[in-house]
C-alpha cells in the first residue's frame, strides 16, 4: 500500500509553530526537536494507515470522517480526515485543550 501525502491546513501549521515556539521559549530545544520527530512519525503513520486514528470527536463535532492520532511522547493530537488523494490535517492540538471549541475556530485565509 502506498502512503497518501499528508497535507496540513494553515491552522494545523500554526498549531505546530506555536508548540515549537513554546518549547524553544522554555529553553527545551530537545523537546522541540522531539516534537518535530514525533509529528513526522505520526504523519507517516496516518499516511499509511488513515483508518487507525480514533473517530471519537467526529460525531460530537458533526465532522464525518474526522479522526485523531496521538503524538508519541507528547500530549498532542493530530486531527485529520482521509480524502481520496491525501490526508487533510485540520489541527494539531494539545490533548488538554477544549477540543470541540478549538476545532470550530474559523480558519483564516
Amino acid at each position: 500500500m502506498t502512503a497518501k501525502p499528508v497535507v496540513p491546513r494553515e491552522l494545523a501549521n500554526r498549531d505546530i509553530d506555536d508548540a515549537i515556539t513554546f518549547y524553544l521559549s522554555e529553553g527545551a530545544e530537545q523537546a522541540a526537536l522531539g516534537f518535530i520527530d514525533a509529528l513526522e512519525q505520526a504523519y507517516a503513520h496516518i499516511g499509511r494507515h488513515p483508518a487507525a486514528g480514533s473517530p471519537r470527536y467526529a460525531h460530537e463535532l458533526n465532522l464525518p470522517g474526522l479522526r485523531f492520532w496521538p503524538l508519541t511522547g507528547y500530549s498532542f493530537l493530530v486531527f485529520y480526515i482521509e480524502r481520496p488523494q491525501h490526508i487533510d490535517v485540520w489541527r494539531v492540538l494539545h490533548g488538554q485543550r477544549d477540543i470541540p471549541a478549538w476545532m470550530q475556530e474559523p480558519e483564516t485565509i
